[in-house]
């Protein structure tokens, strides 16, 4: 049973992968710090959500045997609105995940010199460099079964030791399961509300969801596989988030500002164990992160330009060298990329709510997806996550702006 289970894994662990980044771990931690267990319920609220919207990217990949952005594509029969879609989503996706690429490998570099120290040399460079070439490597394979796997086994790295950390803390289950089960919302914690369900519901991951099932599955029949695999996933990757909020509200002290300082700050309650476990756990996060993000960005903007999504295709290959290289770079130098991560925002904050509107719509199209369209209870949750992403975007535009 396990090996069959095991068989029929799919992109699900590559989809939390990509979510559970170095980002991720920082609101989960400044939630805990300044909240407590009271902001779980937006933690859960944020899983059911991808789950519903993932869904409909993964049945979509495997009943049309194409990607999200290929379709947008070919769909959008109004040469303007094709055009000024494919811009958007391009900008948000290839221009933000490079942005999001350093930090992603800066996570992975906090957690190898909080497990290893800091040397004379300049360790934050050469770290990551190292994680650099372990991502090249993996991704220059173009085998999807290799890179599952490699994935999957740093995801249940991540997870044992974001899990073990929450465990050591002896949170107390009551409030626990107050937090999840009884909403509380305020000014202060609205941003940090934002700030959870934004970093879980990413809009990337549609895009590569979509992409990545159709390398693993062919047939209708495998519906039922992905479906599974997709939950189980999603709900796994959230439990980790809540692991690491749960581990934070632990921390007596509000001079917190990131995972870095989550390990210091268990270090004093519960020795070198925690923060080991704590630092494995943001290495496993970055290096996940560093590897899904410029896979992501060579989906989209393959399916964008009209490319073969091929792994093994020389555009391919070098969309995702670019985002890497350029991560690397920003990484090894400290470049702070403030207005790109600005600008990734702004795009992110409008692409959620249209690509969740344009999934809508194309689950709704019997010329794709023929008796596997969407259901009235699916058209139902996905309006309402639309709402959601439609407000969390004009919420999160207003930030960057200075504006809220």
């Amino acid at each position: 049973m396990i090996k069959s289970w095991f068989k029929n894994i799919g992109p699900g662990p590559l989809v939390a992968a990509a979510f559970i980044g170095p980002g991720t771990v920082t609101v989960c931690t400044l939630a805990g710090v300044n909240f407590g267990f009271s902001l779980l319920w937006a933690m859960l609220l944020s899983i059911f959500a991808t789950i519903v919207l993932q869904e409909m990217s993964a049945r979509l990949g495997i009943v049309s045997q194409r990607g999200l952005s290929e379709v947008i594509r070919t769909e959008i029969k109004n040469p303007l609105f094709r055009t000024l879609a494919i811009i958007l989503i391009l900008s948000a996706i290839v221009v933000g995940n490079a942005a999001y690429e350093a930090g992603n490998i800066s996570g992975s570099v906090l957690g190898l010199e909080a497990l290893f120290g800091n040397s004379s040399f300049n360790s934050s460079a050469v770290y990551s460099v190292i994680i650099g070439v372990i991502a090249f490597v993996l991704l220059f394979i173009g085998n999807y079964k290799v890179l599952e796997k490699a994935l999957i086994t740093l995801v249940i790295l991540m997870s044992l030791a974001f899990l073990i950390t929450a465990i050591v803390t002896k949170p107390d289950l009551t409030d626990i399961f107050k937090g999840l089960f009884i909403p509380k919302f305020s000014g202060e914690s609205v941003l940090t509300v934002i700030a959870l369900v934004g970093t879980t519901v990413v809009p990337y991951n549609l895009f590569l969801h979509a992409a990545l099932v159709k390398e693993k599955w062919k047939k209708e029949s495998d519906l039922k596989f992905a479906r599974k695999d997709t939950i189980i996933a999603v709900v796994l990757g959230g439990i980790v988030s809540m692991s690491i909020i749960i581990s934070a509200a632990a921390i007596k002290t509000y001079e917190v500002n990131g995972a870095a300082d989550l390990a210091k700050g268990l270090e004093p309650l519960f020795g070198d164990f925690a923060s080991y476990f704590l630092s494995i756990g943001l290495f496993a996060a970055g290096i996940t992160s560093a590897i899904t993000a410029p896979l992501a960005a060579a989906y989209v903007a393959s399916g964008c330009l009209g490319w073969k999504s091929d792994m093994k295709s020389v555009r391919f290959k070098a969309v995702w060298m670019f985002i890497l290289g350029l991560g690397v770079l920003f990484s090894s130098v400290g470049f702070k990329s403030i207005e790109i991560i600005k600008f990734a925002q702004v795009a992110n904050g409008l692409l959620l709510p249209i690509i969740a509107g344009f999934l809508i719509w194309i689950m709704n199209k019997s010329s794709i997806l023929g008796k596997h369209k969407n259901s009235v209870l699916q058209n139902g949750l996905g309006i309402i996550i639309f709402g959601i992403a439609l407000f969390l975007g004009i919420k999160s535009i207003l930030k960057v702006f200075n504006l809220l």
